[in-house]
């Protein structure tokens, strides 16, 4: 049996392993459909076809007008990976203008098991609103892999994306489902 993966990116460096992420997750069983957030897309513009051509599935990130067809099939699993600043603030606070923010703040409420792993440098934790997020999230019953176990900002400037524990992050999808069937 298939399982459906939404693997959703931020704008972050490991962004740029996605490919190896999406191969990873067939390798796993995961049928993978890729969202990006407008940034990231940007990012790996000269990718998308390609990226389309490893899923199968369109790359997506922006919403699809009103009446039109879902071009995905349902998701079992949600990892949103890496997960920026923004990424995690929007979606605590349930702004969704962007189309990754809006499917995982609804998959919250739809009672899809969603993981997340941030990519973000130890001077944006210092502030408030991060830490308040991170908690929002983990409230809300989204497993959050940030501190030991999951990912551990470095200092601004010395980010080492090739570091970036993507094995955890899928382990964690795939966990979720299992402990949700």
């Amino acid at each position: 049996m298939t399982r459906t993966l939404y693997l959703f990116g931020s704008a972050a460096p490991p962004v740029f392993d996605i490919a190896r992420v999406v191969e990873d997750a067939h390798g796993r069983g995961w049928d993978v459909c890729l969202g990006l957030t407008p940034t990231a897309a940007r990012w790996l513009g000269d990718s998308l076809s390609g990226l389309e051509a490893l899923t199968g599935h369109p790359v997506r990130s922006e919403y699809k007008l009103p009446g039109q067809p879902d071009a995905w099939p349902k998701a079992d699993a949600i990892l949103v990976a890496p997960a920026t600043f923004n990424t995690i603030n929007a979606w605590a606070l349930g702004l969704t203008e962007r189309f990754v923010v809006g499917v995982v703040a609804e998959g919250v409420g739809k009672g899809i098991p969603i993981a997340t792993m941030p990519c973000v440098n130890a001077a944006y934790v210092q502030h408030r609103a991060f830490e308040r997020s991170v908690a929002e999230l983990r409230s809300m019953g989204v497993t959050v892999l940030y501190g030991e176990g999951g990912f551990v900002p470095n200092q601004p400037g010395q980010g080492r994306p090739d570091a970036y524990p993507w094995d955890r992050a899928l382990a964690a999808a795939a966990e979720l489902l299992e402990s949700s069937g």
